[in-house]
């Protein structure tokens, strides 16, 4: 969630038919949402939500490790013909809620202040800008809609530029490469 800014929904919407290895890309198309009392997987929350990333780094690491967990075999449920990446021990979908709880969870048993789950999404668009990345860009990584008319107007998006963003963000939390 940190190095892609994803929403929450996204990531445990995210389904391994949009992980691809060989061509190193992550397609967002989809999020978890609760209808009511039931979870169900639904469209991305804008247009511009429905976007490619590229899968690098600790990001790859981490879904290479997550697919052979999946690959040792977790049961069969209804859930597994959506093929989501993050499930429960069970093979089902992962309550949002309880994504928030073992954040908070996690983050106390490290002695971090409490923050929001969609704070990681806010720091990594801090860190994007830190690192100079232009606002149109970071604009598409985050899935966001709109930005300024301006920036819309007068400013074009390159994948080699994001490409080279979630390259440099990957850099800062890689510490195998130091």
């Amino acid at each position: 969630m940190l190095l892609y800014g994803l929403r929450r929904g996204e990531v445990l919407g995210l389904s391994w038919r949009d992980v691809d290895f060989g061509q190193g890309t992550i397609r967002v198309r989809q999020q978890l949402i609760r209808a009511g009392n039931r979870l169900q997987l639904g469209p991305v929350k804008t247009a511009a939500g429905k976007r490619g990333l590229p899968l690098l780094g600790i990001a790859r690491q981490a879904l290479l490790y997550q697919e052979g967990m999946r690959v040792l075999g977790s049961p069969v449920t209804a859930w597994s013909r959506h093929d989501l990446v993050f499930g429960t021990r069970g093979g089902l979908p992962v309550e949002p809620r309880n994504l928030a709880r073992s954040f908070h969870r996690i983050t106390a048993d490290a002695g971090l202040r409490r923050i929001r789950l969609h704070d990681l999404r806010h720091t990594t668009a801090t860190l994007l800008k830190d690192l100079g990345v232009p606002a149109r860009d970071t604009m598409e990584i985050l899935g966001h809609s709109r930005i300024a008319v301006a920036l819309e107007i007068y400013t074009a998006a390159d994948d080699t530029i994001r490409r080279d963003a979630i390259e440099r963000l990957n850099q800062l939390f890689d510490t195998g490469s130091r």
